[in-house]
């Protein structure tokens, strides 16, 4: 017996070292990077909100988002495979290296999927998860598996699933939906398309390989850099409706306004720049990571500063004084800023 034990004793032994050593792959299919940014505008609007949820229900409600973040990239690559192997920016991903299966992406994204929509309907409520759900599905179902293939407004209606994570965050602490919550789902997704084309711009022979119709394929650089022109420039009225609205302060309507005046000249530096020209586009796309990270902190500072009873949950190192709490929230967005901006072609 005891003979015997021991080959099976190997045998999972292998497998368990096995399976710890493919982990990181697990967790790259999730889009760590692009995650962060999605959790971090759903915390601004859980903060936002005007309830306030027990410390243990908060986080588990932002663990399950962030769940379902990670959720939605497993997906995306598990449905994106065919095309991640033909485009040289993802050919590295974990399934076109045969690191992780097709069917491990599927049976992981999915059952990922479920736990983050349960999680959030336990630690919140059914409106909050239900609207994870929708994002989730809007992202796989609706613009991977179909808009992204057949239109060059892919980007522009695919979007909003990109942009319902701080409606989200608020539903979950709040239980409904008000007009707060809806401006940071505008400015969320009229900045996608000028993002996202930036990128695209110096990726469209890529795009054109692998077939998918992305707007300077079927439409060119022109178009593109005038349709980057005319986003940029709606939504620098748009990022200040927060302030206009009353939901904020000066601080924030000044901050939007100096970013939204630097978003808007270097798209107009990239449609006077050549084809040639590679460096304008990828200033752009690289700004715009930044845009939304000082936007969202701005409201996230400003929110902590005016309403501090609205705070979901507070460290203990951030109840010293306010002082310490602004600068610990300063030092939490500096770290995700620096994280997604290192990672610029991760979309």
């Amino acid at each position: 017996m005891k003979t015997a034990a021991i080959p099976v004793f190997k045998l999972q032994l292998h497998l368990l070292s096995r399976s710890v050593a493919r982990l990181p792959y697990f967790v790259e299919l999730m889009k760590p990077r692009v995650m962060t940014l999605a959790v971090f505008t759903a915390l601004v609007g859980m903060i936002a909100a005007p309830a306030r949820l027990d410390a243990l229900p908060a986080v588990v409600a932002v663990m399950a988002i962030t769940a379902g973040a990670g959720a939605a990239g497993v997906l995306n690559m598990w449905c994106d495979a065919d095309v991640d192997a033909i485009m040289t920016r993802t050919a590295m991903r974990p399934i076109p290296r045969g690191k992780v299966s097709q069917i491990e992406a599927l049976i992981f994204g999915t059952a990922l999927a479920i736990c983050a929509v349960a999680a959030l309907a336990f630690a919140a409520n059914v409106a909050a998860a239900a609207l994870l759900a929708g994002a989730i599905f809007f992202y796989v179902v609706v613009y991977t598996a179909w808009l992204k293939r057949y239109t060059r407004q892919n980007i522009v209606i695919g979007g909003a699933a990109g942009a319902l994570p701080p409606v989200i965050g608020w539903v979950a602490v709040s239980g409904d939906i008000s007009p707060e919550p809806l401006t940071l789902f505008l400015i969320i997704f009229f900045w996608t398309p000028p993002h996202f084309w930036a990128l695209a711009l110096n990726r469209a022979d890529e795009y054109a390989r692998a077939g998918i119709p992305m707007l300077p394929v079927v439409a060119g650089r022109a178009a593109t850099t005038r349709q980057i022109m005319i986003y940029s420039m709606l939504l620098l009225p748009i990022s200040e409706l927060p302030w206009m609205l009353g939901f904020t302060g000066r601080v924030y309507g000044a901050t939007t306004l100096v970013c939204g005046a630097i978003f808007v000249a270097l798209a107009a530096r990239l449609a006077r720049s050549s084809a040639a020209d590679r460096v304008a586009a990828h200033r752009l796309f690289a700004f715009s990571i930044a845009y939304l990270f000082v936007l969202f902190a701005a409201l996230l500072i400003a929110g902590g500063a005016n309403r501090e009873s609205r705070i979901l949950f507070a460290p203990s190192a951030w109840a010293a004084s306010p002082s310490s709490q602004a600068e610990h929230r300063c030092r939490a967005i500096q770290t995700m800023c620096h994280a997604a901006i290192t990672e610029r072609e991760e979309v």
